[in-house]
């Protein structure tokens, strides 16, 4: 029996073993529980469903994933990078699972187990973490274990973590002149929707945005307003820790312009006659598995709303919010107004 509160991810034919014939089944999530290392955590269960026989099952496929959001779960609880983090910091610096161990001189397979199965202990994790933050320290790591690599492999990886060390310092900057932007900030408040700043939320909320939608970058300020107001009116916290002004065009959040450099998307100018716009592209593949079965709601009910609405609308509509029409020019728009913002996400069953 399909159970109660969960979401429909996509349909697809598929040999159900309750009908013994291929026929479209539902591919759906829930949240659940489960013990890891004996300890209970919460994640988000992968499950099939059969309409007909109105009957769930769990391939053995998606079992293995699942019990790998299990364990993610535990990691993300205990502070640890999840299987997903390691596969990033892996990506980003164009390394195979086994150049990976060997550069941190490790065993041949040790990425992968904690890419699929295993939890890696804290030692291990802190050095992958260095690898992420610090690509000086991966480079240092590269030249210790130069043994492990061919010459040419070496001088290619090595080339790589020296330009990713000269982009990682521009990047630096521009995280640092957001964070600038909210020094007053630092603490939960009504203006940040009672959350810390949170930049990877950030990120991935303007790359679901940048894939989904497709926005200028006028709409997309008012897309990540709704966002973090019906995370507020629903939840009692922002999603993102953005701060937002009133300003002409309606909501927009403090260091906006330098909130668009984040990786997640990039800005492309459009000339159209006397003016120039700015359209919003998605440069990364969107983890939607970072979001939770909330927030996804939530942006699934923005995107809906927005998606085929012009610049000039949501404007428009914005304008009408009494987060605006209560405030004036300038002025911090405080989230206990994001309590009156208008019910068109019941539509989209949040």
């Amino acid at each position: 029996m399909r159970a109660p509160n969960d979401l429909l991810i996509e349909g697809a034919p598929y040999e159900c073993p309750f009908c013994d014939v291929t026929h479209p089944i539902e591919i759906r999530k829930r949240l659940t529980q489960s013990l890891v290392k004996n300890e209970p955590v919460e994640y988000e269960q992968i499950y099939y469903y059969c309409p007909i026989e109105d009957e769930e099952f769990t391939p053995s496929r998606i079992m293995d994933q699942n019990l790998l959001k299990a364990r993610d779960a535990y990691r993300s609880k205990k502070g640890l990078l999840t299987s997903e983090d390691i596969k990033e910091i892996r990506k980003s610096y164009s390394l195979t699972q086994k150049e990976f161990s060997n550069l941190l001189g490790w065993g041949d397979i040790t990425v992968q187990r904690y890419e699929t199965k295993l939890i890696q202990d804290a030692t291990y994790d802190n050095m992958m973490k260095m690898v992420a933050e610090n690509p000086s320290f991966a480079l240092k790591s590269l030249d210790s274990h130069k043994n492990f690599f061919q010459p040419e492999r070496y001088s290619e990886i090595r080339a790589l973590i020296k330009l990713k060390i000269k982009d990682k310092g521009n990047y630096l900057l521009r995280v640092q002149e957001i964070k600038n932007y909210y020094i007053d900030y630092e603490e939960e408040s009504d203006s940040n929707g009672y959350k810390i700043l949170n930049l990877d939320r950030i990120n991935g909320v303007l790359g679901y945005f940048a894939k989904f939608v497709n926005p200028y970058k006028v709409k997309m300020m008012k897309l990540l307003w709704y966002t973090d107001a019906l995370h507020f009116k629903w939840f009692g916290t922002s999603m993102t820790g953005l701060v937002y002004q009133h300003l002409s065009l309606g909501a927009v959040p403090l260091g906006y312009n330098e909130l668009l450099s984040l990786p997640s998307v990039k800005v492309e100018e459009k000339y159209n006659n006397d003016y120039i716009s700015y359209r919003i592209y998605s440069l990364e593949e969107i983890n939607l598995s970072s979001f939770s079965l909330e927030e996804l709601n939530i942006l699934q009910s923005v995107a809906n709303f927005f998606r085929d609405k012009k610049t000039d609308e949501v404007i428009n509509y914005m304008h009408e919010e009494a987060a605006y029409r209560e405030t004036i020019p300038n002025q911090v728009i405080p989230y206990s107004l994001a309590k009156k913002v208008r019910e068109f996400e019941s539509k989209y069953n949040i």
